[in-house]
C-alpha cells in the first residue's frame, strides 16, 4: 500500500469515528433512529401539556425522536386510543402511556405487546390483571406518590383551618385512579378532625369545579375548606368562592403545581398546592426508554417528585418552573449515562 493509500484510509477512518461520534447524540447516549411515542390525555389541561414539554425538550437534549401525542379532553378515551393506534404501526422503539383509567388503553396496545416493544406507564397506573389477560405488561410505572399528595394536603389544610372545620371534596373522573389515592390518603389524614360535608366529581374541568361548588356552598354555607383533586378544579373553587363573595374565608389546597395555581397561590386564592412536576414525568419517561434501549434495566416504579407549595415558597417555585424544588433522587440518569439537572 503506498502512502496516499495510506492516507485516504486514515481520513476515511477519522471522517468515519466523527459521523459516528455526531450521530450517537449527546456522549453516546441515544441513537439516531430510535423513536419514542408518548400519549397522554389532552393538552388543554396544562399538567399534561407540560408532561408533553419535558418529553419533547429531554428528546432534544437527547438527540432522540419522540412524539407526543393526546386526545381532545379529560375523559376522550376514544381520542386517546386512536392516537395510540396510529402510532402503533408507525416503527416506534419505545412507548409511554398516561390513561383515562385503568383499563382504556390495554386494546390499543396489545399490537404494541406483541411486538416487544417496551410500554412505560406514566403518571395513573393501569389496572394489572387486565393487562395480563390481555398480554399486556410494562417496563416501569413512573408517577408521583398520590397518596402522599391527598396526605400533604390533609396536613396542610388541618393547619390551614386550626384543627377543626367542615370541608368540601372535589373529585376527578370516576374511577380514576389518582384521584382516588388523593381522595383516600387526604380523607384518612382528616379523619375525626375536619367534617367532609360533601364529595362531588367535577371531572379535573374547572368550569363543572366552578358550578359544583356554588353549589354546594349554597347547601353549606359554614363551609371552611375544599380540598380539589387537581389544580383546575382548584381554580374553579377559588372562582366559586370569589363569586359568593367569600375570598379569604375558604382555604383552598389543590393538587398539581400548573402555572395558573402558583400565580393564585402568590395572589392568595388559593392556600396552596401539592405540586407534582409533569414535566419531570415527561424527562423520565424519555429516559426510562433510552435506558431500555440501551439494554439497561430499570425499576419497576420511578416516583417523581412532589412538594407543597405555600405563601412561603410560591416564589421560589414560580421561578424554577417547571423544574422541582424539591429534592429528588433520579434512578435513570446513571443508567443512561447522565448527570442531574
Amino acid at each position: 500500500m503506498n502512502s496516499r493509500s495510506r492516507y485516504v484510509l486514515a481520513v476515511m477512518a477519522l471522517l468515519s469515528t466523527i459521523a459516528l461520534t455526531t450521530g450517537c447524540g449527546r456522549g453516546d447516549t441515544a441513537a439516531a433512529d430510535f423513536k419514542i411515542a408518548v400519549v397522554t390525555r389532552n393538552f388543554t389541561n396544562p399538567y399534561w401539556a407540560a408532561l408533553r414539554d419535558g418529553a419533547l425538550a429531554e428528546g432534544s437534549r437527547l438527540g432522540v425522536d419522540v412524539s407526543v401525542q393526546a386526545g381532545q379532553s379529560e375523559t376522550d378515551a376514544d381520542g386517546e386510543n386512536a392516537q395510540i393506534s396510529t402510532l402503533a404501526g408507525q416503527g416506534y422503539d419505545c412507548f409511554a402511556v398516561v390513561p383515562v383509567n385503568g383499563t382504556n388503553v390495554i386494546t390499543p396496545l396489545v399490537p404494541v405487546a406483541r411486538k416487544k416493544t417496551p410500554i412505560l406507564n406514566l403518571d395513573t397506573q393501569i389496572d394489572a390483571n387486565a393487562s395480563k389477560q390481555a398480554g399486556v405488561d410494562y417496563a416501569s410505572f413512573i408517577g408521583s406518590d398520590n397518596l402522599a399528595a391527598g396526605r400533604i394536603a390533609g396536613e396542610k389544610l388541618l393547619e390551614a383551618l386550626g384543627g377543626t372545620g367542615k370541608v368540601i371534596v372535589l373529585q376527578g373522573i370516576a374511577g380514576e385512579q389518582n384521584g382516588i389515592n388523593r381522595d383516600k390518603g387526604f380523607t384518612d389524614t382528616v379523619a375525626g378532625k375536619l367534617e367532609i360535608v360533601q364529595r362531588a366529581p367535577a371531572d379535573y374541568e374547572q368550569d363543572k369545579a366552578l358550578s359544583v361548588t356554588e353549589a354546594i356552598l349554597k347547601a353549606h354555607p359554614d363551609v371552611t375548606g375544599i380540598f380539589a383533586a387537581n389544580d383546575t378544579m382548584g381554580l374553579g373553587a377559588a372562582q366559586a368562592i370569589k363569586n359568593a363573595g367569600r375570598t379569604g374565608q375558604i382555604k383552598v389546597i389543590s393538587v398539581d403545581g400548573i402555572q395558573a395555581a402558583l400565580a393564585a397561590v402568590k395572589a392568595g386564592t388559593l392556600y396552596g398546592t401539592v405540586t407534582q412536576y409533569p414535566y419531570a414525568e415527561g424527562e423520565l419517561a424519555v429516559q426510562g426508554c433510552l435506558a431500555l434501549h440501551q439494554g439497561k434495566s430499570i425499576p419497576d416504579r420511578v416516583v417523581a417528585p412532589i412538594a407543597f407549595i405555600g405563601q412561603d415558597n410560591v416564589d421560589q417555585q414560580i421561578t424554577a418552573f417547571p423544574r422541582p424544588i424539591a429534592t429528588f433522587d433520579n434512578p435513570l440518569v446513571g443508567l443512561v449515562g447522565l448527570v442531574n439537572k
